[in-house]
């Protein structure tokens, strides 16, 4: 139990810290989240993608909130008891406000409770967090029909462009493919940063949360999955890999991984859920530029890091994403409800050379999914193809991901 007291402090100390941090840019999510709602609004996402400038551009424009920040090494000893103090505390201070804000609330324990009682009494509530099965199985105990979740990401192309005030090209787009979208990195560039987020995702969300002694390991497979973006794997060639024991051990640490939003497994569609458990899948990262300072030879290969960024912003929009996989291959398909609605070929440069290749496997899925329209992202080509009466729309991954609505 905590000291009132102490969590005055605690609050006031927060107060004035929030006054130093700039408000940044307005991240797109801003206007698709309604504060105002009868439901607890949820934001997760990966650790330092601006899920706290997000909060705080949300309470500068709602006069009188609550504001607390649990990821402080002051509270290490925050109990469940402690919420009805920290109540006291900001009524003490500021009054009866309807508005309560918590930033990375998954480091104190049921909080889902305090949520809860909150809502029963009409107040509004936003958390942020950094662990989604954290989130969801609490949410899922205590919080059923009573919450609403969003997810934010590390800047998209739009942002990014917003936030460095750059021009929408061909180069600025480079350097986004390269650099990715975390907001810090941005401003410092020093590879230093996105190396100790990293550490920070593997050490303190994933093997301090679970308990996990072989870090060595944990940290390996995490580098080997960064290296390997946009391919194949499968938790039985990783379990010979890496000589692990237990293949229990190796499902364990990819849903980790995808836990902390750090990495996303791909898998490959087929009507039996069974056969996509055991099919090979395929995996992504949640950003380029953590990935190309992480990771030797993803740099090197420009068709993947332009892979990684159309999944990134198909993901932003959709959950369920799959690749295709028959007597050809196509890179995604996007899925809404029981649908395939679209499906997306990357590559890096369309040529003579590779054109059967890669236009093969987007219309075998279109008239597997009796779909009439295809999407070829590329570096820099805009075109149209008619194959099999069939649409094929050749874009550059650039214009696609400025378009208001991505035609996917």
């Amino acid at each position: 139990m905590i000291l009132k007291d102490t969590l005055r402090g605690i609050v006031k100390s927060q107060e004035e810290e929030l006054k130093l941090y700039e408000k940044g840019i307005e991240r797109e999510k801003l206007s698709e989240i309604d504060v105002n709602l009868p439901f607890a609004i949820i934001i997760s996402g990966v650790r330092r993608c601006g899920k706290s400038t997000l909060l705080r551009q949300f309470m500068s424009s709602i006069p009188g909130v609550y504001y607390f920040g649990f990821d402080d090494v002051r509270l290490v000893d925050f109990e469940t008891a402690d919420f009805q103090r920290l109540d006291e505390v900001f009524k003490d201070e500021y009054g009866s406000r309807n508005y309560y804000f918590f930033d990375e609330i998954q480091n104190a324990d049921k909080w889902e409770v305090f949520v809860r009682t909150l809502l029963n009494r009409k107040k509004h509530v936003v958390v942020t967090g950094s662990n989604a099965s954290l989130l969801s199985r609490e949410l899922g105990t205590r919080l059923t029909g009573r919450h609403l979740t969003h997810e934010l990401f590390p800047f998209s192309f739009k942002e990014y462009l917003e936030f460095t005030g750059k021009k929408a090209g061909e180069a600025s787009f480079g350097d986004y493919l390269v650099k990715g979208g975390f907001p810090e990195y941005l401003k410092a560039e020093k590879t230093e940063i996105l190396q100790e987020l990293l550490k920070d995702i593997l050490i303190r969300d994933i093997a301090v949360r679970h308990k996990i002694r072989n870090v060595k390991t944990l940290r390996e497979i995490a580098l080997y999955l960064l290296s390997n973006v946009s391919k194949e794997f499968s938790y039985n060639s990783l379990k010979k890999a890496f000589d692990l024991g237990s293949i229990n051990s190796v499902i364990s640490f990819v849903s980790y991984f995808e836990e902390s939003y750090l990495l996303f497994s791909v898998p490959r569609f087929d009507y039996s859920a069974k056969k996509q458990l055991i099919n090979p899948k395929k995996i992504y990262s949640i950003d380029n530029g953590l990935t190309v300072v992480n990771s030797v030879s993803f740099s090197a290969d420009k068709g993947r890091m332009l892979e990684n960024a159309v999944f990134l912003q198909l993901r932003r929009k959709h959950k369920s994403i799959f690749y295709f996989k028959e007597k050809n291959e196509c890179d995604f398909l996007v899925k809404k409800g029981t649908k395939i609605i679209s499906a997306v070929q990357v590559c890096h440069k369309l040529e003579e050379e590779n054109r059967e290749r890669e236009t093969a496997g987007l219309v075998e899925a279109m008239s597997k999914f009796k779909l009439t329209e295809g999407l070829i992202l590329t570096r820099d080509q805009e075109d149209e193809l008619k194959i099999n009466n069939k649409k094929v729309l050749i874009k550059p991954v650039w214009k696609w991901l400025l378009e208001k609505e991505q035609r996917t």
